[in-house]
């Protein structure tokens, strides 16, 4: 009767642990639950962070693809995004990093059509194209005159472009129009989607570094003609880019040193600016900042780094397309700026794409920052919303 009792006892004991094992197991499997919601946001939450203020998407040039964008968005891994924030000097020679980086784009320059016919760099780019994760911006300074990256090579053009100055010279906008055209198709058949021009600066006169890239004339003058530019690069579905803002003017070249320009900010809004501000009604995608320290409007960082600067563009001249730097690695950025923080800045400042010839030492600047706290996850999510907006606008998704 004793062992019986006994018996009985041991199995009570034996389901009570069973009970109380499941009530653990379940307790555990709940509070697990809830921690992953805790530390995985709801999809709700992420898009509200990714997604930027009702207003900036409504006036954007590029807002009627916003809501695609952000599905690709919400997709990306934290490295991803960090990548699409560069356009990177193009080395064919290094093309693992798309596999490992996920670029924004690639800049070429001379060097990368030499030896070239417009069938084998149209191969080229087109096999980049398929096997990067995610669609490139293909950009080149093709301005004519003195920057050409193509067309200096009989296998692209019998002669290189000469300017648009000399073109409207000797024709006006009809001449201008022509050869512009015939410029935008042939880098578009090469598979390029962006022109790094027009130049929009207004220079002081014919001694100024800008002069003989510039049009040359009066800021009124100057303006009409960035619009009909901006104008042709859209009719024939390219990207263009104005350059430099927030305007050149008698700066000294920014590729071997600092230039500080003592301009008042009077001169700027009367001058300057009106080209930017044309071409911006003109719906112009894109605009490059230039490194010149500008000290009527930020007399402590290179305008490139300038969230005052930055604010111009976005605030008082109301532009909603991609904003880059000029190549963060010149030497304007590099005497300037100490312990690698170039990219963090200009991210920090408003950019959404960087030029670099130094891209895995950036990229892996901004992982960094990231991971410090140095840059808000949500800064870089509106940036590369925007950039992923901009590639639909291109017809590159």
């Amino acid at each position: 009767m004793h062992k019986k009792r006994k018996k009985k006892k041991q199995i009570k004991q034996l389901l009570l642990s069973i009970i109380l094992l499941m009530i653990a197991g379940g307790t555990y499997y709940f509070v697990n639950q809830n921690n992953q919601l805790t530390t995985e946001k709801p999809k709700e939450i992420i898009k509200k962070e990714n997604k930027m203020k009702d207003t900036d998407i409504k006036n954007s040039i590029f807002k009627d693809y916003y809501e695609k964008a952000l599905k690709i968005v919400d997709k990306m891994t934290v490295e991803e995004k960090i990548g699409q924030l560069f356009l990177v000097r193009y080395n064919k020679n290094n093309l693992d990093v798309q596999k490992k980086y996920f670029p924004g784009g690639y800049i070429l320059f001379a060097k990368d059509f030499e030896n070239h016919t417009k069938e084998s760099i149209k191969q080229e780019i087109d096999n980049n194209q398929k096997i990067n994760k995610y669609p490139l911006i293909i950009g080149v300074d093709e301005e004519g005159g003195t920057v050409t990256r193509v067309s200096r090579y009989p296998s692209f053009r019998k002669e290189r472009f000469q300017s648009p100055r000399y073109y409207y010279e000797q024709g006006g906008y009809d001449l201008l129009e022509k050869t512009e055209t015939e410029k935008l198709i042939l880098l578009k058949e090469l598979g390029i989607n962006l022109n790094l021009a027009p130049v929009a600066d207004v220079p002081s006169n014919e001694n100024d570094f800008i002069y003989n890239r510039a049009f040359g004339k009066n800021a009124k003058e100057t303006s009409i003609f960035v619009e009909k530019m901006v104008e042709y690069a859209n009719k024939n579905h390219i990207n263009s880019c104005l350059k430099h803002f927030p305007g050149y003017g008698n700066n000294k070249d920014t590729h071997t040193g600092i230039a500080i320009d003592n301009r008042s900010y009077e001169s700027f809004l009367e001058s300057d600016y009106l080209p930017f501000k044309s071409g911006i009604n003109a719906n112009v995608p894109s605009i490059l900042v230039s490194h010149n320290i500008v000290n009527s409007i930020d007399k402590d960082s290179p305008a490139s780094l300038s969230n005052k600067v930055i604010k111009e563009l976005r605030e008082n001249l109301g532009f909603t397309g991609i904003i880059m730097t000029d190549d963060l690695a010149m030497e304007a950025v590099k005497s300037y700026v100490d312990n690698n923080e170039a990219a963090t800045k200009a991210i920090n400042a408003g950019n959404d794409m960087i030029i670099t010839s130094d891209f895995i030492e950036m990229y892996q600047e901004l992982q960094q920052s990231i991971a410090n706290k140095k840059i808000k996850e949500e800064t870089i999510n509106k940036a590369v919303l925007r950039i992923i907006a901009w590639k639909y606008y291109s017809n590159l998704f």
